[in-house]
C-alpha cells in the first residue's frame, strides 16, 4: 500500500549502476551494448536526450524525449538546428523484461519512418523550444508537463517562460496545449514548477517541481486527477498544511541542487524513490522517503560522471518497482543519446 506519511526507518542504498543497453541512436563502432530500437534507421532519430518514462495505463510505457535530431546531426551534443530538429518525440513500449533493455513497440510518426514532434515551439527569441519534463496517465488521458525554454545559458542554467501542461486523448498521437494550468516564470526566474515529476496516490496526482536550471530545490503540489487542467485546484505543501492556489506558499521538500527529477514508489522497500542530477557532484543521486512530503534522505551516488561522462536525466522505470532492482534511463551529452541502466538496491 502506498502511504502519505510513515516513519523514516528503512532507507535504501544503491549499488553501482551499469549500462544494460542503448535506447536511442546508432551503434557506434566498437560498442557491444544491445540496441533493440535502432532509432537511426526506423525513426530518423540520431541524437536525443531525457527518455522520461510513465505508465500509460493501457499496458504500454510512454517514453518521451527532448530536443531530437536526424539527418545532418553533428554526432556530439545537441544540434545543429537545421538537422531535422524536433523539440520532443514519443515512443511506446510493451517490453516486459527490463533486464535486457527497453525495446519500443513503436514511435509516434508524422510520416513513415520519421518520429513526430509533439509540441511545436515558436523557435524564436520569445520561445526557443518546448522540453517535456514529466508524464502521467489519468484514465484514458495522457498528460505531459513541459517547460517552455526561452534561452539556453551556461551549462546548468537556462531561462523559461513557463511550466505548463499538455494532454492527449488518443494515446499520444496528438497533443493539446491548453492555457491552464500554467506556472508563469517570475522576472527573477524562481517559479517553483518550471520542471516537474508526477506521482499518483489513488485518485490524486502529485507534482514535484523545481525552478528552471539545475540548482533549485524541490517543491510539492497535488490535485485531484479529475481536475488536472484546473489551475485553481492545485494545492501546495507549505511544510505543514496544503494551501490551495498558492504556489508562493510552497516550501522545499528536498534541498537542491536538483535537476531532471524522477520519482516512483517501490513496493518491495515500501519507500518512495527519487533520482535526480546533482550538478555539484557531477552524479545522478538516489534519495528515498516514506512519503512524498519526506523526510527524504541525502542523495547517495547512483551513477557518476567519472564512469559515465556528461551524464544527466535519470528517469525511473515506472512499472518494475516490486523488487530490489532499479531500472532507469540515463542521458549523456556526448554522444547525446539515451541508455538503459540498472542498479541493485539494499537496506
Amino acid at each position: 500500500m502506498i502511504v502519505l506519511s510513515a516513519s523514516v526507518a528503512g532507507a535504501v542504498t544503491p549499488g553501482p549502476a551499469a549500462k544494460i543497453a542503448r535506447v536511442t541512436g546508432a551503434t557506434p563502432a566498437g560498442e557491444a551494448l544491445p540496441n533493440p530500437n535502432h532509432t537511426d534507421q526506423s525513426d530518423a532519430l540520431l541524437g536525443t536526450d531525457l527518455g522520461i518514462l510513465w505508465d500509460g495505463g493501457d499496458g504500454e510505457i510512454r517514453v518521451v524525449f527532448g530536443d531530437t535530431y536526424g539527418k545532418g546531426w553533428g554526432g556530439n551534443g545537441a544540434g545543429p538546428s537545421e538537422a531535422d530538429w524536433r523539440s520532443n518525440v514519443l515512443a511506446l513500449s510493451r517490453d516486459a523484461d527490463p533486464a535486457t533493455g527497453l525495446a519500443f513497440s513503436r514511435m509516434i510518426h508524422d510520416t513513415p519512418g520519421h518520429a513526430k514532434e509533439l509540441l511545436r515551439a515558436q523557435r524564436n527569441e520569445k520561445e526557443w523550444t518546448i522540453i517535456p519534463t514529466a508524464g502521467v496517465s489519468v484514465g484514458a488521458r495522457q498528460f505531459l508537463h513541459y517547460m517552455a525554454v526561452r534561452h539556453w545559458g551556461a551549462p546548468g542554467y537556462w531561462d523559461t517562460n513557463e511550466g505548463g501542461m499538455a494532454y492527449s486523448d488518443d494515446g499520444g498521437a496528438t497533443w493539446t496545449r491548453p492555457s491552464t494550468p500554467l506556472w508563469p516564470n517570475t522576472p527573477a526566474g524562481d517559479s517553483k514548477f518550471q520542471q516537474a515529476a508526477f506521482a499518483k496516490i489513488g485518485e490524486t496526482v502529485y507534482l514535484l517541481g523545481t525552478p528552471n536550471g539545475r540548482h533549485g530545490d524541490a517543491y510539492l503540489a497535488r490535485v485531484p486527477g479529475s481536475a488536472m487542467l484546473d489551475g485553481a485546484a492545485y494545492q501546495y505543501w507549505d511544510g505543514s498544511v496544503w494551501r490551495t492556489g498558492d504556489e508562493a506558499a510552497a516550501r522545499p521538500v528536498v534541498r537542491g541542487p536538483i535537476a531532471e527529477l524522477s520519482v516512483a514508489y517501490n513496493s518491495y522497500f515500501h519507500r518512495w524513490l527519487m533520482v535526480t542530477l546533482d550538478e555539484n557532484r557531477h552524479a545522478l543521486v538516489l534519495r528515498d522517503a516514506p512519503a512524498l512530503i519526506g523526510p527524504w534522505t541525502d542523495g547517495k551516488i547512483l551513477a557518476s560522471a567519472q564512469d559515465f561522462p556528461a551524464l544527466y536525466g535519470g528517469y525511473i522505470d515506472p512499472i518494475h518497482n516490486a523488487g530490489p532492482d532499479l531500472y532507469f534511463t540515463m542521458s549523456q551529452w556526448t554522444p547525446y543519446n539515451v541508455f538503459w541502466m540498472h542498479a541493485s538496491l539494499k537496506r
